[in-house]
């Protein structure tokens, strides 16, 4: 069973809790809640087809085992610059002072590719000793050749070897991300 915990505009006000936590990220409508929910076959995360909905650090409890959290999302949003500081300040909260974090998913839209926000956020988990997984969606959309630049976990220290591929919409790959995370 699933349930929202709530939305935190904060590092400091998240709960302190013991569970495990796997976070998802990726530039603004990447399809982050659309996986959260075809994930955990129910629709506990804001979908939009508007960038930058989610906008606070979303945190759902999973079986009183795990939390999921729901990061607002990079890049695209149109969003005040001081905003877009305010919300990667706050990322980088997150990824440097949360103990309970187990994974981090870096979602990359299948059809655009890896861009350099993308790359910046890996450069800085890597520095960071911050383990990732690198979990491409909407692989059942038409695919751009231009737009599949490879990444590999040997330029990547901290990222996991295996790349994911996903479709929410087609309910496929979800299955390996369902074991890493410990979701049935």
């Amino acid at each position: 069973m699933i349930k929202f915990v709530g939305s935190f505009e904060t590092v400091e006000s998240l709960p302190n809790t013991a569970f495990a936590e796997y976070a998802f990220v990726g530039r603004s409508n990447v399809g982050k809640s659309s996986l959260i929910n075809a994930l955990v076959a129910e629709n506990i995360a804001r979908t939009s087809n508007t960038p930058g909905r989610t906008q606070s650090l979303n945190l759902f409890n999973f079986n009183d085992k795990i939390m999921i959290v729901d990061l607002p999302g990079y890049g695209y949003a149109k969003v005040s610059k001081m905003e877009a500081v305010r919300w990667l300040t706050r990322l980088e909260q997150y990824l440097l002072n949360r103990s309970q974090l187990r994974r981090l998913f870096i979602l990359i839209d299948s059809r655009i590719g890896v861009k350099n926000s993308d790359l910046d956020l890996m450069g800085f988990c890597d520095k960071n000793g911050i383990c990732y997984q690198i979990v491409y969606t909407k692989k059942d959309k038409r695919i751009r050749e231009e737009s599949q630049q490879i990444v590999s976990h040997e330029n990547h220290p901290a990222m996991v070897e295996q790349i994911l591929e996903t479709s929410a919409e087609k309910k496929t790959g979800l299955e390996d991300l369902r074991n890493i995370i410990g979701v049935k």
